[in-house]
């Protein structure tokens, strides 16, 4: 159908993926690629071979997160939605309090040399890690107290790692919750970034959701925003795996349902098992009716608070174009 080869390149797809032994379900998929392919493949295998293709999926936008205090550190990278960790490290910092038969002045050297030891393994743990990433846009450091900005003004991060802090900010905790909490409190810092930019729609979602303004939610009440041609943005969460399957039960009773894939289906008729005989994915169905229909479609994560609200609310969703 093609008169000649797109200007970034041609990516096909084609196989049998029936999950049932004996049938057939030849699938065909093809899309031109975001950015130009450098290679040619024509491969045959069991299974395909994406690998030319994960470049295009790698995060573009990656930043460097430090939570610590005098008794620990975690470093973690942002990697798009997804928050990684990436070491974690216990200090051997001693309390401030003095112990019996020192003097005030000589704890307090020892605590220092102490804290010293601890910034300068923590920055060196942190700048290896940063510096692997390609893509690294900034750094943020956090924690509570004044032990964060001692850490940043004594500058032991290495120099180009240094260079690309955004900023420090404020947390009440040093784990991995202080690693979501430094995320949630850097807005102003990573307005630009994609888990920003999905915290921004969430919101005014649920915003819209207390209004009982222009959304609806719900797999029948999108299915009918769709088909009238209301829905302007589909929401659906990464996890959403429901199928639309025709089943046949032991009596050979057939019915059609919505259900998970690993989902154990009974008959409605007889109660007796059901197998599953052909099935429609629904989050792929969804997300290429939406785009036909020239509504905007955002994949919500489940990295955030408000990305795991949505999912619990049923994991997908639509702003519409007028009331329905």
């Amino acid at each position: 159908m093609l008169k000649q080869t797109p200007e970034n390149g041609f990516v096909v797809f084609s196989g049998n993926v029936s999950p049932i032994e004996g049938k057939e379900d030849i699938r065909i998929w093809s899309f031109e690629p975001p950015i130009k392919m450098n290679q040619k493949m024509y491969w045959c295998d069991q299974k395909f071979v994406i690998e030319p293709l994960r470049d295009f999926i790698q995060e573009k936008e990656v930043y460097g997160l430090i939570v610590l205090d005098a008794k620990e550190a975690y470093i973690g990278l942002l990697k798009g939605k997804s928050i990684v960790v990436v070491k974690h490290d216990d200090s051997t910092v001693p309390s401030k309090s003095v112990k019996g038969g020192m003097s005030a002045r000589r704890y307090d050297r020892i605590r220092e040399d102490a804290l010293n030891e601890f910034f300068r393994k923590i920055a060196e743990l942190a700048s290896q890690a940063f510096l692997q990433e390609k893509n690294i846009k900034g750094v943020i450091i956090g924690g509570p107290g004044p032990i964060k900005e001692m850490f940043y003004k004594g500058n032991y991060l290495h120099y180009e790692i240094q260079n690309k802090v955004l900023g420090v900010k404020d947390t009440s905790y040093t784990d991995e919750t202080g690693l979501e909490e430094i995320v949630h409190r850097s807005e102003d810092l990573l307005k630009e970034t994609s888990i920003a930019k999905e915290r921004e729609l969430l919101n005014a979602f649920f915003t819209e959701l207390q209004k009982d303004g222009k959304i609806t939610y719900g797999l029948k009440e999108v299915e009918k925003a769709l088909e009238m041609g209301a829905v302007e943005t589909l929401l659906i969460s990464e996890e959403f795996d429901k199928i639309r399957g025709k089943f046949i039960c032991q009596n050979e009773h057939e019915f059609e349902k919505d259900a998970k894939k690993d989902m154990d289906v009974k008959c409605p008729e007889c109660l007796a098992p059901a197998k599953l005989h052909q099935f429609k994915d629904l989050n792929e169905y969804l997300i290429e009716r939406a785009k036909t229909l020239g509504a905007k479609v955002e994949v919500i994560s489940t990295q955030t608070g408000e990305g795991k609200q949505f999912k619990e609310l049923g994991g997908i969703a639509a702003f519409l174009r007028y009331k329905i």
